[in-house]
């Protein structure tokens, strides 16, 4: 009898054991496939993007005063586009002097730019410093200053070794950004990687003579704050089109002229956030367009995206019965469909869906693997409004 007790107490104990096991087992490939899901969706929502991996930042980076205040002129505080034309391309990107020299001779890196991106405009952005106190007053008001691409190592060769790329007069006591169009060399870069030996500036009186480099100084890399740093930004598009841009309409008087000016305030608050019309959950079960916010903290992007934190892309939900409101805004065939589910003659006809009917685009002002700041523009990520269709 005792041994009977002992065997049925170690069946239990052994029954409880793979009851628990199993449980343990579920839970865990639970979790798996939970993760498995989660990690799916993440890179979906990067390739939406436009990349395969996040970028991997070492330390904290931040992006040059320039594309921030680029980013705040073309977007508002969700990163919305406040118009689709402000922005030549859809991609800017910013990169500092590789060569940190106190010479005025730069190099970029260039290797985060895709081959397939078209360039557009190529900017090289100095920062010109007050002439030394102690200096005489120069009798030149004006100087001339050029830049030139290298061609080649040898920086010997004046003539056969650089090409002009951009070159024009600037008062002499000046100080603050100037800025040197260079479009022609960086295209020539991106077709041969090899041929990128760098940018040469030389500054000149009217007389053609070479100025004391005391009287005209440029911020450089190693003695100066990142704020003044030599700086070259690219405005490029990655080939991406879309339907909303081409039709929105190019004469739009209330479109800002300029890019960058003033840096622009950005509010934080989501509470400022305006939900439109009848977007409150439960108003109307009508076809209405409801907030969604995407956070990218809460994803695990607030590493590498510097604005926004998030944004609302908003969604579709409703029903669209007969008759169709104009609120709803149905199109002709999404009427004629409601006509013919309302009849039923046809078992299998639905009635029209509820989707968004217009868009507009997003920009992410983010840190690439390289350390450059970029600025991106995505089309159609925000439902503007909802319709039946």
């Amino acid at each position: 009898m005792m041994m009977f007790v002992i065997s049925f107490a170690a069946l239990v104990c052994a029954a409880a054991a793979r009851s628990s096991l199993n449980y343990l087992e579920n839970q865990f490939t639970a979790e798996s496939e939970s993760e498995d899901v989660r990690s799916a969706a993440i890179k979906r929502l990067l390739e939406v993007f436009g990349m395969e991996d996040p970028p991997a930042i070492h330390g904290h980076k931040q992006p040059p005063q320039y594309m921030l205040d680029l980013y705040n002129t073309v977007a508002d505080v969700d990163g919305v586009t406040k118009d689709p034309y402000l922005l030549e391309g859809n991609t800017v990107r910013s990169f500092f002097d590789k060569l940190r020299s106190e010479q005025v001779e730069y190099r970029f890196n260039l290797s985060t730019v895709a081959r397939t991106e078209k360039i557009l405009t190529a900017e090289l952005h100095l920062f010109k410093l007050r002439p030394q106190a102690n200096l005489t007053f120069h009798r030149h008001h004006l100087c001339q200053v050029s830049v030139y691409q290298l061609l080649g190592s040898s920086r010997n060769d004046t003539t056969q070794g650089k090409r002009l790329l951009s070159s024009r007069l600037i008062p002499v006591h000046s100080s603050g950004w100037e800025v040197f169009t260079i479009t022609q060399a960086v295209r020539s870069w991106m077709v041969d990687e090899g041929s990128n030996q760098g940018l040469h500036v030389v500054v000149q009186t009217l007389g053609g003579s070479q100025v004391d480099m005391k009287m005209i100084r440029f911020a450089s890399g190693r003695n100066h704050h990142q704020s003044k740093q030599p700086m070259l930004v690219l405005f490029t598009d990655d080939g991406r089109r879309s339907a909303t841009l081409e039709s929105t309409d190019p004469n739009n008087t209330t479109a800002t002229s300029s890019l960058p000016q003033a840096p622009m305030s950005n509010p934080s608050s989501r509470s400022a956030r305006s939900l439109g019309y009848g977007e409150e959950e439960g108003v109307s079960s009508a076809c209405q367009r409801l907030p969604l916010y995407v956070d990218f903290e809460e994803i695990g992007w607030s590493g590498w995206i510097v604005s926004p934190r998030g944004y609302n892309a908003y969604r579709c939900k409703g029903s669209c019965p007969l008759p169709l409101c104009k609120n709803t805004r149905p199109t002709n065939h999404a009427t004629v469909q409601s006509i013919i589910n309302s009849l039923k003659p046809m078992k299998d006809i639905e009635t029209p869906c509820c989707v968004p009917d217009k868009f507009s685009s997003i920009n992410l002002l983010y840190i690439d693997d390289g350390g450059n700041a970029v600025l991106k523009q995505y089309n159609d990520m925000v439902a503007e409004s909802c319709g039946c269709q």
